[in-house]
Parts: structure tokens; C-alpha cells; sequence
């Protein structure tokens, strides 16, 4: 080789490795800009409907107040609260939710109220491994089942509302049930698991009354109920559907005459704000959570209402305790990762003002502890927002369906 050769292949190897360190340097930005890149969370509820005030705009609140104080970063890279209403519509909520996944890259979907909407995106979210954590949606199922290994049931449930509240009910005295019933997935899960409860504490269930989805007109449902000669109706339904019965039920007044009680299955704060306690006094319900029940929880409440206009409901304090626990498990696995995520939200205990001591399981059930609540009398509150005498605090492992019991093909029995 002539040394002119040799000094063109030298130079050829200069400009070679120069390129491809280059390369390797636009490769790098590349990288570093991915790493930056914000990581989304989707809010996925009902913003309009009839369980907008359960969850809808304040569990929107409540998922960017737990980003807000978590720091608003995750694994170096910004976080981003999206948020959508599904219009409690399955479809609706699994086009939005398949459209946030593949075009936003969202690493977890939040709230899913509505039953049939969660039941659907979380099969989604285990067929794309995203994390879907149920808040507003109460079916067992979802932790039955229908459990998947990409899914969690915080707040509640239709197990734990029924066994509460239909043990309190039958203990004290009244055994005849008739039941109100919402048709579909959500009203038949938590009548069936009223039935269910009732007869285990000895009393009956002599009429189940289905009535449609948003009704507004309870009158002939309730006159059935009323002519059952049951001792109590039980409302299987739930936000402005159980707002109107009750509401109705005072109009004709049942309830009133000591020979039949109305009792909510599912009834919330804002429900409660939304009758008045002159309708709605003596209700026995059973809560996964109260604004007044400790200085933690009045803390939370308050900033919560600073920001919103009104005290947090347990579903929207669910949505940020559990947002929280996300962000800590992820923070703590040094991962994305779902199924890595996953195992260490199910090994951290839960300890914040939501619960103590709570724990998720295989099947995703978050097990805490419940509380069994009665409605005030006016003369009795002593603000806006007091409505609630708490009775009993239910134990988790009492409250929820043990895995003994489970369906969940997690489960190992």
C-alpha cells in the first residue's frame, strides 16, 4: 500500500468513526429526551351522569392533588393527569381508554366508575399490562371472578356495602326485605349480595323489584315495595337513582310510621348532602370512608373542599390514596413495569389517612376497614357537612370477601 493509500484509509476510518460516535451521540438525546418524556395517568369516570357527584370532576381533583404532593415527577420525568367521561357507556369508556393507552402511552387508568366500564378496561389494561385501579365501580365481581392480575378494587365494594349494612339491619329487628333494584350489572351484583347477607343473619328477601337506570319516577316501584309487607325496602342502586327513591319515599312517607325502614345499599356523602337530613335521617349505610372521622381525615377533607367546594366522598378519597400508593410503588420499583408495580403495591401496606393498615391482595382487593353509619337528624348536625354518626367500625377481614370464598383464578386455594 502507497502512502497515499494508507493516508485515504486513515482518513476514511476518521470520518467512519466519527459518524458512528455521532450517531451514537443523536441516539443518546434520543434516549435522554424519551426519558423525559411526562408520564400520564387517565381519569376515566362519569363527569356529567348520575354518578358524577361520586366521583366525576372531584376524583379528577383528587388524582392531580396526589401528583401535586407526591412532586409532580416520577423516575425523573413529569407526570400528566389526563381525564375523559366515558358517559357511562362501555364502549365509549373502552374506545377512550384504548385510544389513551396507544396514542398517549398511559401507564394507568384511574376512578372507572361505572361497573361495566371498569369490567371492560380492565380486561383491556391485561391484554396491553397497564394497571387499572378501580375506585368508582362497586361490583365484586371485579375482585371475584373477573379479577385480572393488571387490577385493584380500592374503596368499596357490593359485598362489603351489603354484609355491613344487612347485618345492622337484621340484628336489629327487621327481617323482611323488599328490594329496589337497579337493572344491571352494578344493582343485580349488590342485590344479590343483599339476598345473600339477609338470609345468612336470618331474615328473608319476600320481593325484588327492578326498576331502569335513571328512573325519576319511583312512585309505582315503591308502592310495590311498600304493599310487600316487608319491614324494610333496600335500595340496590345507586347516586341520583337512590337520591330520587329516598326523596320519593319521604313524599309518601315510608319510613316515617315505624313499620317499614328504607335503607341504602350505596348511598354516599353527597347523596346525603343532596336529600337533606330531614329526608334523610335514620338511614343506616355503610361508609369505606368519612371526612370527620379522625384529625387526618378532616385535614385531607379541608384542603380538598378548598380546592373543589365540597368535602371529599370515599370513592374520591380512594382515587387519591390509591393514586398515591401507585406513584410510591412505582417510585419504590424503579420501574414502569406493570406486573413489577403491581407486586410491590400488593407488598407496601397502605398507611395514610384512607386506611391503616391496608393491604392488597392476590384477587386486587385493597382490604381495609369499613364503618357502619347513621344518618343525623337535623336538630343533630352541627355543619354542613355533619351527617354521619359512626356506630361500628368493621374490621377488613369481616367487611370483604374472604379468599376462601374466591372465585379468582389468582386465588390458590
Amino acid at each position: 500500500m502507497t502512502k497515499t493509500q494508507r493516508t485515504i484509509t486513515r482518513r476514511a476510518t476518521a470520518l467512519a468513526l466519527g459518524a458512528a460516535l455521532g450517531l451514537a451521540g443523536l441516539g443518546g438525546a434520543f434516549a435522554q429526551q424519551a426519558d423525559t418524556s411526562p408520564i400520564r395517568i387517565g381519569v376515566l369516570t362519569d363527569m356529567s351522569g348520575l354518578f358524577a357527584d361520586i366521583s366525576g370532576p372531584g376524583a379528577v381533583v383528587a388524582v392531580n392533588m396526589a401528583v401535586e404532593d407526591f412532586g409532580g415527577k416520577l423516575l425523573g420525568r413529569p407526570v400528566e393527569v389526563l381525564s375523559a367521561d366515558h358517559q357511562n357507556k362501555a364502549d365509549i369508556g373502552l374506545s377512550l381508554a384504548r385510544g389513551w393507552i396507544d396514542e398517549k402511552n398511559v401507564v394507568m387508568l384511574a376512578d372507572l366508575m361505572n361497573s361495566s366500564v371498569a369490567l371492560g378496561v380492565m380486561e383491556l389494561t391485561k391484554t396491553k399490562d397497564r394497571i387499572a385501579i378501580v375506585n368508582g365501580a362497586s361490583t365484586s365481581v371485579i375482585t371475584n371472578e373477573k379479577c385480572t392480575p393488571n387490577s385493584i378494587h380500592y374503596t368499596w365494594d357490593t359485598y362489603a356495602l351489603a354484609r355491613g349494612t344487612a347485618n345492622a339491619v337484621v340484628s336489629r329487628g327487621k327481617k323482611k326485605w323488599a328490594i329496589l333494584e337497579a337493572d344491571f350489572a352494578y344493582g343485580h351484583q349488590l342485590a344479590g349480595d343483599a339476598t345473600r347477607f339477609v338470609e345468612a343473619a336470618g331474615g328473608s328477601v319476600v320481593s325484588t323489584i327492578k326498576h331502569p337506570i335513571n328512573t325519576a319516577d319511583f312512585s309505582s316501584f315503591l308502592l310495590q315495595a311498600q304493599s310487600s309487607g316487608s319491614d324494610v325496602i333496600a335500595l340496590a342502586n345507586g347516586g341520583a337513582d337512590t337520591i330520587n327513591a329516598i326523596k320519593s319515599a319521604a313524599e309518601f312517607g315510608i319510613g316515617r310510621d315505624g313499620k317499614q325502614q328504607v335503607v341504602g345499599l350505596a348511598i354516599n356523602l353527597n347523596d346525603t348532602k343532596a336529600l337533606g337530613l330531614q329526608a334523610a335521617q335514620g338511614l343506616l349505610l355503610t361508609e369505606a370512608w368519612y371526612w370527620d372521622l379522625n384529625d387526618e381525615t378532616r385535614a385531607f377533607a379541608k384542603r380538598f373542599n378548598d380546592k373543589f367546594g365540597k368535602m371529599p366522598t370515599s370513592t374520591q378519597a380512594g382515587d387519591y390514596s390509591s393514586t398515591m400508593h401507585y406513584l410510591k410503588a412505582v417510585a419504590a420499583a424503579g420501574t414502569l413495569d406493570a406486573q413489577t408495580v403491581m407486586a410491590k403495591m400488593r407488598e407496601m401496606p397502605v398507611d395514610d389517612f384512607f386506611a391503616k393498615g391496608g393491604k392488597i391482595r392476590i384477587d386486587g382487593r385493597m382490604v381495609h376497614d369499613m364503618y357502619l353509619a347513621e344518618v343525623k337528624k337535623p336538630a343533630d348536625s352541627k355543619g354542613p357537612w355533619d351527617f354521619y354518626t359512626i356506630l361500628e367500625t368493621i374490621p377488613g377481614d369481616k367487611a370483604f370477601r374472604p379468599l376462601s370464598e374466591s372465585a379468582c383464578p389468582l386465588v390458590k386455594k
